[in-house]
Formats: C-alpha cells, structure tokens, sequence
C-alpha cells in the first residue's frame, strides 16, 4: 500500500502525531492514528469519541459507522467534512451531536480543510484543553511499519 511516510505525520500543535486507539483499531490505514494520506478523499484526521448523537447524525448523511461495530464512547478517526457538517448542524456550544476532539491524535491536515485550531480547541476533550493528552492510549509518535487494512466506510 503506497502512503506517505508515516513519520512524517504532525498533529495540529506541529508535534509528532499521537497514537489515537486500537480497540477499536481506527485510522483510515487501520493502525490507530488518525494519519492521512493520498489514498484517504475523505480526510480521517479528527481524533474524536463518538457520541450517541454524532452516530445518529452520520448515519443520516449515508454513513452507519454503527454497521461497522462503533458505538458511543468510541474513539474514532473521522472525516473532517463530517466532523464540520455536525459543527454546522449543533443547536449549540454544547451540543453533543458534535464529538469532543482529542488534538494530539488530529492529524494537522484538518486545518486545511475547513476547520480553525481555534474551533478544534472549543471542541477538545477535557484533558486536552488543560495541554494534558488525557486518555490517549500512548503518546507514542507514529514511526514506519506495517499497517492494517484500509478503511471501509463510506462518505
């Protein structure tokens, strides 16, 4: 599978990108980052837990992550346009149809997609808006190597 090379991947604070999840196993290359690449058209790099709402919400724009096994609580690589379409959609700063962002596992290429570091950092969870990183499961930076299988879902 050609992708870039995977260290090359930054988070948006420019740092090396943090290991998002493996249970699920998530990222569009299926190895637990939220890493983009030239094969991902939809962009997979917001770091985010998914609420009952925002599952809801994608599954009423084509998209049942529900059919893929993702329930709310899921730490899951989303689609950048998806993630913006739920901001546009919120009824309000604390509408839980938005998933709250884990910025250290958001690959930096969302920023040029649509969404501001000031938007994502209104929307980082708890840990990651006081600079901790909170519940990442590592902050271990994305090195070369072998990857899972690319993404199923549709956009």
């Amino acid at each position: 599978m050609a992708t870039k090379p995977s260290n090359s991947n930054l988070n948006v604070f420019k740092k090396p990108l943090a290991l998002f999840s493996q249970s699920p196993m998530t990222g569009f290359y299926r190895d637990g980052y939220c890493r983009v690449g030239p094969e991902d058209g939809g962009n997979h790099a917001v770091a985010g837990q998914l609420t009952k709402e925002f599952l809801d919400f994608s599954a009423s724009r084509g998209n049942n992550l529900r059919s893929i096994g993702l329930e709310p609580g899921c730490k899951w690589c989303l689609c950048t346009t998806r993630w913006k379409e739920a901001l546009d959609a919120a009824k309000g700063p604390d509408d839980p149809v938005v998933p709250k962002v884990f910025l250290h596992a958001t690959d930096q290429s969302a920023l040029n997609n649509g969404v501001s570091m000031e938007t994502l950092k209104k929307f980082a969870a708890e840990a990651e808006a006081q600079g901790g990183g909170g519940s990442l499961e590592g902050k271990v930076p994305v090195t070369p190597g072998v990857t899972g299988g690319l993404a199923k879902e549709t956009h």
